[in-house]
């Protein structure tokens, strides 16, 4: 509750809206709690003690049961599903005095209930017990509210420093491999673009987002001479160079974070090919986890992009078409036919991200 509400309850006993079709019966009542020390405001009918209701937050709204148009009932229930209002308590004042109807306002969310004609030294009774509940209700409310905001920013504070250590064991990887922080930005923003074109949530956008960059974190096992190796690597050394996914795998495995397990299968799968004929496992089709099927265009196509120690980096149109087209290492039957279309689609925006996450001029190994 705000300091300036407390200053007003502290001049009111509290704020009381009523809401019924009969004005004497309004005037009556109104004048009681007023000579009491209420705040009253006063509707009459459904639609205007709505709006009202929303306009004045009022502490307890009386409201008449038996109104031409909108009932008292189908009042009660608008007000308690309006996030505005639905913290409101109601109390029916009503001339029913039959089960049926009382048990349809409570279901409507009324909190209690006054026969007409109204007692008043059983209402001014009756609203100061409901008054005095709702400001208990308001102050845990209020506390909610601020416990949810410290959980919150706690919580963010834990996931950035999660994702920060991520970064930092992907900058590891790359760095020993020769890489730059600009490849991990470009995996990240290359996957999240083809999350949403495929239709991923926002979450697992999310997820995948800072999962990606730890594709080739098994490279921490791979031999330097492997890695920094300028020139074509032998049978034997290719060998060796392929266990990297399945010891990223390993290092990756058996967390319960959401962002491990897809870095997980990203590190595992981002060499199996559509077709079948890739690595290590020769997955084919859907048998690929999706983080594999997307690594694998991505991957290609960054490494073609990028200046290697023995090439010179490729431009965007004419790696584009050694996507698309076969050209003796890679393949359009490599890649998830889906995840081909949305990138044949969408390539431009892959250039811009490369573009806009240029290199500094150190070399990054290629994963061709």
């Amino acid at each position: 509750m705000s300091f300036s509400r407390k200053k007003e309850l502290m001049r009111t006993k509290g704020r009381v809206l009523i809401v019924d079709d009969e004005r004497l019966n309004v005037s009556i009542v109104a004048d009681c709690l007023v000579s009491s020390g209420y705040e009253v405001l006063t509707a009459f009918n459904g639609e205007e003690g709505f709006r009202s209701a929303h306009d004045s937050s009022p502490d307890v709204i009386l409201l008449d049961v038996v109104m031409p148009g909108m009932d008292g009932f189908a009042i009660c229930k608008k007000l308690k599903e309006s996030a505005a209002t639905r913290h409101i308590p109601v109390v029916m004042l009503t001339a029913l005095t039959d089960r049926d109807s009382r048990h349809k306002g409570l279901e409507a969310g009324a909190i209690d209930f006054l026969n007409k004609p109204v007692d008043m030294i059983e209402l001014t009774i009756r609203l100061r017990n409901v008054i005095e509940l709702k400001e208990y209700h308001d102050h845990l409310r209020v506390y909610n509210e601020k416990l949810e905001k410290v959980v919150e920013q706690r919580t963010q504070e834990l996931r950035n420093s999660f994702t920060d250590t991520i970064y930092r064991l992907t900058l590891m990887a790359e760095h020993k491999d020769t890489g730059t922080a600009s490849h991990i930005k470009r995996t990240s923003h290359y996957t999240s673009l083809l999350a949403s074109l495929l239709g991923l949530s926002a979450k697992e956008n999310d997820i995948i987002y800072h999962a990606s960059p730890m594709h080739d974190i098994g490279k921490i096992g791979i031999p330097d001479e492997i890695l920094q190796n300028p020139g074509e690597l032998t049978c034997e050394q290719f060998e060796t160079m392929k266990q990297h996914t399945t010891i990223g795998g390993s290092v990756l495995c058996g967390s319960n974070s959401e962002y491990l397990k897809s870095a997980k299968r990203f590190a595992l799968y981002h060499h199996e090919n559509w077709d079948g004929t890739g690595y290590p496992y020769g997955l084919k089709g859907e048998e690929i986890p999706l983080e594999g099927r997307i690594m694998l265009i991505i991957d290609r196509y960054d490494a073609l992009r990028s200046a290697r120690p023995y090439k010179l980096p490729i431009d965007h149109k004419t790696t584009v078409r050694m996507l698309l087209e076969a050209d003796g290492r890679s393949s359009p039957s490599h890649f998830d036919p889906m995840v081909l279309d949305a990138f044949k689609g969408h390539h431009r925006q892959f250039a811009e991200i490369f573009e806009e996450h240029k290199d500094t001029g150190v070399f990054i190994e290629g994963d061709i």
